[in-house]
């Protein structure tokens, strides 16, 4: 498996490369990246033969679409792929009084939440002038889930429904925008989208990893029926599976409890008898369902970057998965790569 290799896009005519860059580091999410940092890592990417890139006005407040367009800006537009996102309204606000958490040092934009369909059309248009290119090829509704909206998730999804679908249905009828979506953190949202919506494609952030395969019950082959694309972004369920079962190895963004502890560790043990480190086995294992032609990983440094091309790049033998499956560590019906 290599990271320029090339899927179709679920039931549209676009094609992404397996492995997609993630720009919410770029974002200044936590901490900040430099100007110089943030452009050598898509400049790494596209060496690298990474030809899909993702990004969102809430990363950072604008300031990931502004670097994503500031690097991709001279790179000829018909040789790559963009998704960004709508749902959020940027206002230009003094940064002082902006609270920017998660966000360093972010773009002086306050972010207003917007699901309309005047909104949507304003956050589609103000998306491309940030990003200065004529077009994005994905476009996703971003955050309708319970984790982000909370007790208030019931109708924002409706009025999503209503509102965001109805413009980017008609974005999508006068082709200004390839493939329209949901991007959320729970598979079920994503599901009860598809089951009301037209969809091409959906982001889920986790939620299909080596941990987790609930969505292997009803959406995913819902997907499979209907066509549309699934890109997982989160796929190291926010860290244990990149760094192992480590002290403070954190799980869904908390510290692992012990169950999930003592998973990994079997996992590891598996990854050490066939030589496999168990990022590449996260990564690998994800894009091995037929809905799922992307893995979209970010990242804060040229030399992370390298190494998760590494790992995505790593031969893993068959009999790696037979084992996982056999212990017990691996649903039976999980689609595994095949050598």
């Amino acid at each position: 498996m290599k990271v320029s290799d090339r899927r179709k896009f679920g039931r549209t005519n676009l094609e992404v490369t397996t492995f997609a860059f993630g720009t919410a580091p770029i974002g200044n999410i936590f901490k900040p990246i430099d100007e110089q940092v943030s452009d050598g890592m898509i400049q790494s990417a596209w060496d690298a033969g990474i030809r899909y890139y993702d990004t969102a006005p809430m990363y950072g407040h604008g300031l990931s679409e502004l670097r994503s367009g500031h690097s991709l800006r001279w790179k000829e537009r018909d040789d790559f792929v963009l998704s960004s996102k709508v749902g959020r309204i940027l206002k230009p606000k003094r940064r002082s009084d902006i609270d920017f958490a998660p966000w360093n040092n972010a773009a002086p934009n306050e972010m207003v939440f917007d699901y309309s369909y005047d909104g949507t059309m304003r956050s589609f248009e103000d998306s491309l002038q940030r990003l200065a290119l004529e077009r994005m090829d994905i476009c996703f509704i971003h955050d309708i889930d319970v984790f982000t909206r909370g007790a208030d998730q019931p109708e924002v999804f409706k009025t999503a429904m209503d509102g965001c679908w109805k413009a980017l249905s008609k974005l999508r009828d006068e082709k200004l925008v390839t493939a329209i979506g949901v991007g959320v953190n729970e598979w079920e949202v994503c599901q009860a989208a598809l089951e009301q919506r037209d969809f091409d494609c959906f982001l889920l952030a986790g939620r299909y990893t080596l941990l987790e395969q609930d969505s292997l019950d009803t959406f995913l082959p819902l997907c499979e029926k209907r066509n549309a694309a699934v890109v997982v972004g989160g796929g190291f369920n926010s860290g244990i599976l990149a760094t192992g079962a480590v002290p403070g190895a954190k799980y869904n963004y908390a510290p692992a409890p012990d169950d999930i502890m003592r998973r990994v560790s079997r996992i590891e043990a598996v990854c050490k008898r066939y030589n496999v480190p168990l990022p590449a086995a996260a990564m690998q294992f994800v894009v091995a369902h037929p809905a799922i032609p992307s893995f979209i990983a970010g990242t804060r440094t040229v030399e992370q970057l390298e190494k998760n091309i590494e790992w995505f790049n790593h031969a893993i033998p068959v009999e790696f998965w037979a084992d996982l499956k056999s212990e017990g560590l691996l649903r039976e019906d999980a689609p595994v790569p095949i050598a």
